[in-house]
This record gives structure tokens, C-alpha cells and sequence, in this order.
């Protein structure tokens, strides 16, 4: 396992050595989403029952900032690998499929939890927050890591051009993270919506990790632990045989 322990390493100080634009920049941006979205839509927004809106909005933006970030870290490293060039002399090692795999997922996840991390402490000195379920907070955000890691995993050895890398960032995971009701509870939604809402995946990320602050949820928590665990797998096993086909990898 030294070839994995070694990759690991490589992709958390790729992002660790830029941490003011890789960890610091997203921690501001989630405090201006606070501050601007508290402020407009406190009196406006139907939450939980007890649960303030601006109490409600923390948890969504800490695990948003997890799922982005996550899916940054593993694609922006592919892509830029392609495109350096660079990416052969990982090819060229003794690294398997899975040890691969496994060091850009775990990374990847590594950078997600300290983004998250790093939001929820900057943000919960503007209003008290419960832990009802400390271990759905957890189990959420570290499956909402590696499933966002998985993916960026994908788009990375699918694109051959940072354009393709923006087209699946901005047209599939930013639309799908700000629908996922991290701004409002899909009960404030009319049924037709609540319905297109739950055929979101992030949506049960967002929803499960939420359950873990305030043991209330718009669906069954286990539930949402089922669906996310199962998208996993599935995407987990479709980027492995991307790697071991060596897909859009070997030329």
C-alpha cells in the first residue's frame, strides 16, 4: 500500500499547499450565503417547527461546501493532469485500479471534510445549533464526500478539456447540489416539485445530514442513508472500470 499512501499524500498537499483559494475561499463564500440568504428569506421561508430559518440554512451550506469542494479536488486533479501531461508518471507506477481509486476518493474527501468543517465553525457563532443524531452527521458527510469525490473522479477522466470539466460542473452538480434543498425544506414545496425533488440524489445527502442537527427531516433518514450508500456503490464501481480500462487514460 505504500504506492496508495503515496498518492494520497500527493493529492492532499496538491490542495492543502493552496489552501487560502482550496479551503479558505469556500468558507467565505458559504458565510456570505448565510448572511445574504438568512437576512432575505428568515421571515419568508416555513422550516421545521422550533428551528429558526438561519439555524436550518447552516447544515445545508456546511454540506453543500462539502459536496463541491469533494467534487473539485478529484476532477480538478485529473484534468489538470491530462493537460500537464503529467498524468503518465502516476500510469507508469505499480498502482492498481483500486489503490488509485481509493487515494483520489479519500483525498478528495479529506478536502470536502475540512472545507465543511472549517463552514460550520465560522458559522455557528451566529446562532445556537443542536446535534440530535451525531452520528447521521458523520455517516452524511462522509458518504457525501466520497460519492462527490467519486464523481469528480468520473468528469475528470471523462473531460480532455477544462471547458468539458466546466460543462459537467456547472450543468449537472451545481444545479443538482442548489435544487437538493440546502435554501428550503421540499414541504414548503408544492407536491409536483417535492416529487422532481426527490428524484434529486443530493437531496438525501442534504436532507439525512440535516436530520443529524435537528432529528427532523422531509424523509426517512434511513431511507436517505439506503440511497445514498447504494448511489455510491454504483458510481464507485463505474469509475473503477473507468481505471482499469484505462478509459480516456492511456493515449
Amino acid at each position: 500500500m505504500s504506492g496508495f499512501q503515496t498518492l494520497f499524500y500527493k493529492e492532499v498537499l496538491r490542495f492543502w499547499k493552496v489552501a487560502f483559494q482550496t479551503v479558505a475561499a469556500p468558507i467565505v463564500t458559504a458565510l456570505l450565503y448565510l448572511a445574504i440568504f438568512g437576512h432575505a428569506l428568515q421571515t419568508h421561508v416555513n422550516v421545521y417547527p422550533g428551528v429558526a430559518y438561519t439555524s436550518f440554512l447552516i447544515p445545508g451550506l456546511v454540506m453543500m461546501s462539502v459536496l463541491q469542494n469533494a467534487f473539485a479536488n478529484s476532477s480538478s486533479s485529473l484534468i489538470q493532469s491530462k493537460v500537464t501531461g503529467n498524468l503518465v508518471f502516476v500510469l507508469l507506477t505499480p498502482l492498481s485500479h483500486w489503490e488509485m481509486f481509493s487515494a483520489y476518493v479519500l483525498a478528495a474527501t479529506v478536502r470536502g471534510i475540512a472545507v465543511g468543517f472549517g463552514v460550520f465553525i465560522v458559522t455557528i457563532w451566529f446562532v445556537p445549533i443542536s446535534f440530535a443524531a451525531p452520528l447521521f452527521i458523520i455517516v452524511f458527510g462522509a458518504l457525501g464526500a466520497a460519492l462527490l469525490g467519486t464523481l469528480g473522479l468520473i468528469a475528470g477522466i471523462w473531460a480532455q478539456k477544462f471547458d468539458q470539466l466546466a460543462t459537467f460542473q456547472n450543468f449537472l452538480i451545481m444545479p443538482l447540489t442548489f435544487l437538493s434543498g440546502v435554501f428550503y425544506s421540499t414541504h414548503s414545496l408544492p407536491p409536483a416539485w417535492r416529487a422532481i425533488s426527490q428524484l434529486n440524489p443530493f437531496f438525501y445527502m442534504i436532507d439525512g445530514f440535516r436530520y443529524g442537527f435537528f432529528g427532523a427531516s422531509d424523509v426517512d433518514p434511513w431511507l436517505s442513508l439506503l440511497i445514498v450508500g447504494g448511489f455510491l456503490v454504483i458510481v464507485a464501481a463505474f469509475a473503477v472500470g473507468m481505471l482499469k480500462r484505462g478509459y480516456k487514460l492511456r493515449y
